[in-house]
């Protein structure tokens, strides 16, 4: 019911209607109603209006009248009966507190508030209802609040995966064993300043990556935590805003690029979201990465700048390891990303020693590969390079994709048995992503491309051969994530790869997933 007032005590009610109460949107102002003591102090009420006497009279003698932090009135809006009850109420306690103090107030008005009163008596007692259960939680939330200045989330994945035919090793049979792994991480997001960020990640699982079950890290989904169960501090990290261009990422422990540099694309949902591969996550380049350093981000005007150090063990006093003796990574990125979304980006990073992305081929994992095969890895110094863009080419449908190149110098030998040289690793992609997909908030993803491999290598086996991957694999994944309420989303999805590990004597490998992620 909605009703427009137009008599003497009932314009109390019209200058109420901003009063916040849950019943409807619009009584959620986004600032509190200023009281006002003139009716002069409303811009929009001319003394020519219709109710200026009225509302004149009413400040005068109840100063029962509020006015809009922008000092209007707004008297010519409609409103619901909530809003009527609501003002209602407001009056009947401004014409208490006035009988309290022993003013005077005239019969008549008296006599129209008690019929008033009488009409909207169900609306009445609800409102008082409602502010008395409002008063309660907010009791209870600041006797129960987990901190003043942190807030507390998190989520758990849980997968159920497996392997449909594929090969290893030149044609060995891999196992057709389904696994159901789980990923749990607890974030703490404290705030100082109101600016500042202070990020602490828990973290434990037991999703197995299937390396050494399918002899490639092309089968490592984004969401593997071989951790056997054990929590530990995962990841900590501290952000503040230099200026209103730059920020100051300070990564204590467990940190990698993509915490501060965009990776630019939209089914990077860090294996909870989005992509189910780690390949399908992000451009592998950015997994050649530290734990402990700094860096500096800034957007001017779409302009989006990254300069970044990691070192590998930065807490270790010894001689090869610490900030500055040991291995480290070094990354500068600058992109056009007006919106943050979408745009490209180019990307170079700088490493000591850490070349491994867990994706891709066994020898383009360099330092796995020489440390499972001959038990030692020689030092490695490598410079990458990583192009990313992303393009929103109709209302709900993204195109993206990316190409990687490392160069990798080994800087000695290992016993005769590997000669030092060079290796030439890529990876590209393409990705297609189509939003609110049947349903709000759901979509599908369709990654193709190719996880990295070693082109070319100068790098010799003591046998004489040639540290490369002969042969093409290609990497095949769709899926399509439904929500099924705000704090649970399902994926199904099927991932292909051809020739794994670079081998065509290696059969296809199907690889299917079913990821359930709670958000809490």
């Amino acid at each position: 019911m909605k009703m427009i007032l137009k008599s003497g005590i009932l314009a109390i009610i019209t200058s109420l209607v901003g009063i916040s109460l849950p019943a409807t949107a619009q009584m959620r102002p986004a600032n509190p109603m200023a009281q006002i003591t003139n009716v002069n102090q409303l811009k929009d009420v001319e003394p020519t209006a219709w109710a200026y006497e009225a509302l004149r009279s009413l400040v005068e003698r109840y100063g029962c009248i509020v006015g809009y932090p922008d000092q209007t009135f707004r008297g010519d809006r409609s409103l619901t009966r909530w809003e009527f009850a609501a003002g209602l109420n407001a009056c009947l306690n401004a014409l208490e507190r006035l009988i309290q103090d022993g003013n005077n107030i005239y019969q008549e008005d008296i006599d129209k508030i008690k019929r008033l009163s009488q009409e909207f008596a169900t609306e009445l007692a609800s409102i008082g209802a409602r502010v008395d259960k409002l008063e309660n939680r907010v009791a209870f939330l600041e006797d129960h609040q987990f901190s003043t200045t942190t807030k507390l989330s998190g989520e758990a994945v849980i997968s159920l995966y497996g392997i449909a035919g594929g090969e290893k090793n030149g044609g060995e049979s891999i196992p057709q064993v389904p696994v159901l792994g789980y990923r749990t991480r607890i974030e703490l997001n404290t705030s100082f300043t109101g600016k500042d960020l202070l990020y602490t990640r828990l973290a434990t699982g037991n999703a197995p990556t299937l390396v050494e079950e399918t002899g490639t890290f092309q089968t490592v989904l984004g969401m593997a935590q071989p951790d056997d169960n054990a929590v530990a501090v995962e990841v900590l990290q501290y952000s503040y805003p230099v200026t209103d261009n730059i920020t100051l990422v300070l990564e204590g422990f467990g940190g990698a690029t993509d915490d501060f540099a965009n990776t630019l694309n939209t089914l990077d949902g860090d294996g909870a979201f989005g992509a189910l591969s780690l390949f399908g996550t992000r451009n592998p380049i950015y997994y050649i990465s530290g734990q402990t350093g700094l860096a500096f981000t800034g957007n001017f005007n779409g302009l989006d700048i990254t300069l970044g150090y990691m070192a590998g063990e930065g807490n270790e006093p010894t001689a090869g390891n610490g900030l500055f003796n040991g291995s480290y990574s070094a990354i500068a990125q600058v992109g056009y990303i007006p919106d943050g979304e979408t745009g490209i980006a180019l990307t170079y990073i700088h490493s000591y020693n850490q070349l491994d992305t867990n994706t891709g081929s066994t020898r383009s994992n360099f330092q796995y590969f020489t440390d499972t095969t001959f038990g030692s890895t020689p030092p490695l110094s490598a410079n990458s390079l990583g192009l990313q863009f992303s393009a929103k080419v109709f209302e709900k449908i993204y195109l993206g994709g990316w190409a990687g190149y490392s160069k990798a110098n080994t800087l000695a030998s290992i016993d005769g048995q590997l000669g030092r040289g060079s290796l030439d690793i890529w990876n590209w992609a393409l990705t297609f992503t189509v939003t609110d997909l049947f349903a709000e908030g759901n979509r599908a993803g369709i990654i193709f491309g190719m996880q990295p491999w070693v082109s070319a290598s100068t790098v010799k086996l003591a046998d004489g051969q040639r540290l490369q991957d002969k042969d093409s694999s290609y990497h095949i994944e769709g899926f399509y994530e439904f929500i099924l309420n705000d704090n649970i989303r399902l994926t199904p999805g099927l991932i292909v790869i051809t020739s794994p590990n670079y081998n065509n004597n290696n059969s296809t490998i199907f690889q299917g997933v079913l990821r359930t992620t709670f958000i809490f």
